[in-house]
């Protein structure tokens, strides 16, 4: 799950210019400002990395960075 977390923030902070703090709380839209593209790069990012597809919900992506850590985690599970 660190590994995880630690990917997210780097992702967020160098290719999403994320200069505050992130917490698993963080909502991407509403504290972050992020867009459609940027959650694109974050969920690549992810996927290249743990060699997973998300294929999440495009109703319901996740929110937070919480649900987004818990998404990868299920789909590495998943993939185990």
């Amino acid at each position: 799950m660190e590994t995880i977390w630690q990917l997210t923030q780097e992702t967020l902070r160098r290719q999403c210019n994320v200069t505050g703090p992130i917490h698993p709380e963080t909502q991407f839209r509403r504290d972050l400002g992020l867009d459609s593209l940027a959650l694109l790069t974050l969920a690549v990012a992810a996927e290249d990395h743990f060699q997973i597809c998300l294929n999440e919900d495009p109703e319901q992506p996740p929110l937070s960075v919480g649900d987004f850590v818990n998404l990868v985690k299920q789909r590495i599970d998943a993939k185990s």
